[in-house]
């Protein structure tokens, strides 16, 4: 008989049939399901490809399909019969409930898994001793290759051991935290506390901040509850704007990568605060530091506003405009009434067609429509020199990142859109290459392409319209020429005069065309971590993509290497949030207790209201200083004594990466975690708060192992 369980000799009593019997039958009913399910989807998956949709709806909707069950599909070749994440055996003696990455049923509809973001499942991470919510015992499993090669039953009833549970001197949580790390953090499904469970679960409405130290399971949470509120809330589905997940740097994203669709979702957007303008690829980080603080300031963002706004001037003399039909009149009425119909909401450059259009009207209607055609008229109009230089004289098209480069470049226009700067200021913020963008240029590079828009949008959008005209014409004279040689008016040739027929006649996927900017949003719900960083430009950058103030925000005031003196309420007031909910997380079940006794004080020192969280566990291994010499030695050893996991140098750009070992500055190491962390002359980083988070965060990335040179 085939078994789903590969006990290890020294858990031989765990292979017991009273124990594990059942799991047995579900596990058999488990696998034949998800092999039915698999052959299913297979075809549902390769008739929705084949289909054809009559409508630009129908293709959206064929494609989303395609979408989910690809989704689905994948998610079951990849964990197979592993998708059970554990059981849970009620008190009242009913039958077991099964646990699964998504729900299962068999053929005839009994339900074999509860996806764990379902409310039936939440005992199973939520129940504690002081409240069992109802059950008797839970087991989770640990899986090997597709085989249970370890579990953990926990029991919260006096009579519980005589329902056949097993017992261990650790939890199945505890258990995992020795495990190796890798390159890729793994999600952690069946080892969620009760804790992190309650955050994941919370309402999505209004802004949720999750604040812990070190190795509380900031980022699992985060990550979670992602998927759980995709799942759960569906005002947050990806067809009603979905979620996006911002992250400090490339290396946490790429460290984060595969937790997501491990958990069944494949369509959220991530990115870093640098992805969300195309300059971000580029920028150099500001090295003034009056210049960055000067720049932090949302105030500041005004100035782009302003900016915007002095080119946007009206007319106030008359432009007599002539047309082969005789002269129209623009006067300082005309003028206005056109600059009022750009709409509020609507970029510079998107308006700018607005204002054209309602100026072209103006003009005709001073014309009688009999003697003079509507399209000749606009012809002519739109190809009079004086008029079309006056109107990109009063409404120019503009370039984001030339206003930005303008306001760096020129004191006196900076002095005109900024008027509270002081000369001081002024020198500070400008320098002789506007274009030498720096991270701290971000922000107003983003408001400066949300106000004016993409130029090169109002030009695809200009030859766009010119192409469909001209389709239309061919077609029209097509479809006249068609009908003027059909005989039988009964024929389906008729069917040409049919405007939605007529309309299949163009392809418009053909014409041109600018794939639209995803990350500038809007979102249903936006997920933020390490958000202690984030300067008041960048939360106003952050917040317009998510105008519902749906967010959860992540980090940890210790961690700030600039400072974060305020509470998050008032922090995050400053930026326009209100109604904050606080949820604290206070165990710290990665770092071990020999690391966090020496990283503790370190932190302590500069910000002695730190919520440093309690380690929970001991690695054994104490911290080891040495001189910077062993460097080399260190990580030869460590590499010879361990064949899995993973260690990083920390503060040594001469160090090369090596397998398995990786070289990085204190900032890109924050939001990752190693089996061993190498520190290089931590103290030669500086002094201060900036040196002293550096030093704080690199020694907490340690799992196992911290060694320090200097």
């Amino acid at each position: 008989m085939t078994t789903a369980f590969d006990l290890p000799d020294r858990l031989r009593a765990k292979a017991d049939p009273a124990l594990v019997a059942d799991d047995e039958r579900r596990f058999a009913a488990i696998a034949a399901a998800v092999a039915r399910q698999t052959a299913e989807l297979e075809q549902r998956l390769a008739e929705a490809r084949l289909r054809v949709g009559d409508n630009n709806q129908e293709v959206l909707e064929r494609d989303l399909e395609v979408h989910e069950l690809a989704a689905r599909l994948r998610l079951l070749r990849r964990f197979g019969l592993d998708v059970c994440l554990g059981r849970m055996v009620a008190a009242d003696g009913s039958e077991p409930v099964y646990v699964g990455r998504l729900s299962l049923a068999d053929a005839d509809g009994t339900r074999l898994l509860v996806d764990w973001r379902a409310p039936a499942a939440e005992p199973f991470f939520a129940a504690t001793h002081a409240d069992p919510m109802g059950l008797a015992s839970r087991r989770r499993y640990r899986w090997t290759r597709g085989r249970v090669t370890d579990y953990w039953d926990e029991v919260f009833t006096a009579d519980a051991l005589e329902h056949h549970a097993a017992l261990d001197d650790q939890s199945a949580f505890i258990a995992s935290l020795g495990a190796s790390r890798s390159p890729q953090m793994r999600d952690v499904l069946a080892t969620i506390q009760a804790d992190q469970d309650a955050i994941i679960r919370a309402s999505s409405r209004g802004p949720l901040v999750v604040d812990g130290g070190p190795g509380t399971g900031k980022t699992v949470v985060a990550l979670h509850r992602t998927a759980y509120l995709l799942y759960a809330d569906p005002r947050l589905g990806h067809r009603r704007g979905g979620v996006l997940f911002v992250g400090p740097h490339e290396p946490y994203l790429s460290y984060v990568a595969d937790v997501l669709p491990s958990l069944g979702e494949e369509g959220v957007q991530t990115c870093t605060v640098r992805d969300l303008v195309p300059e971000g690829a580029t920028a150099a980080d500001e090295v003034d530091p009056e210049t960055a603080r000067l720049k932090q300031d949302a105030r500041l963002l005004e100035a782009v506003e302003n900016a915007v706004r002095g080119y946007e001037h009206r007319p106030v003399d008359d432009l007599a405009v002539q047309t082969p039909w005789g002269v129209a009149v623009l006067g300082p009425q005309e003028w206005a009434e056109a600059f009022d119909a750009a709409e509020p909401d609507v970029s510079h450059n998107a308006a700018r067609a607005q204002v054209w259009e309602t100026l072209l009207e103006i003009l005709a209607d001073q014309f009688d429509p009999e003697t003079a055609p509507a399209r000749l008229l606009r012809r002519a109009l739109a190809q009079n020199g004086e008029l079309t230089s006056r109107f990109s004289r009063a409404w120019p098209l503009l370039d984001p990142a030339g206003v930005v480069a303008d306001l760096w470049t020129v004191p006196a226009y900076l002095r005109l859109c900024a008027p509270w700067l002081d000369d001081a200021q002024l020198r500070a913020l400008t320098r002789v290459d506007g274009r030498a963008w720096t991270t701290a240029d971000l922000p107003f590079l983003d408001a400066a392409r949300q106000r004016i828009g993409d130029p090169e949008i109002a030009r695809v959008a200009r030859r766009r319209a010119a192409a469909l005209a001209s389709e239309k014409e061919v077609r029209d004279r097509v479809i006249e020429e068609l009908l003027a040689g059909e005989d039988d008016y009964e024929g389906e040739v008729q069917a040409l005069r049919q405007e939605p027929f007529a309309e299949r006649l163009i392809d418009e996927d053909a014409l041109p065309s600018l794939r639209p900017d995803e990350l500038a949003g809007p979102y249903a719900h936006l997920v933020v971590d390490e958000a202690q960083e984030l300067t008041d430009a960048e939360w106003t950058m952050l917040l317009r993509r998510v105008p519902s103030r749906s967010l959860t925000i992540v980090g940890d005031r210790a961690q700030a290497r600039h400072g974060f003196r305020d509470s998050w309420e008032a922090r995050l007031s400053r930026v326009g949030l209100h109604d904050v909910r606080i949820a604290t997380l206070t165990v710290n079940y990665r770092t071990p207790e020999e690391v966090m006794a020496e990283a503790e004080p370190v932190i302590r020192a500069v910000i002695p209201d730190a919520n440093v969280p309690v380690a929970i566990r001991r690695s054994g291994i104490p911290v080891v200083h040495l001189p910077r010499s062993e460097r080399d030695a260190v990580v030869d050893r460590w590499l010879a004594d361990h064949d899995e996991g993973i260690a990083c140098v920390i503060g040594d750009p001469d160090f090369e990466p090596r397998p398995r070992v990786r070289s990085l500055s204190p900032a890109l190491a924050k939001g990752l975690e190693f089996d061993l962390v190498v520190l290089v002359d931590p103290e030669g980083w500086g002094d201060g708060t900036e040196a002293s988070v550096d030093r704080y965060v690199a020694m907490t990335r340690a799992t196992r192992e911290l060694v320090i040179l200097s």
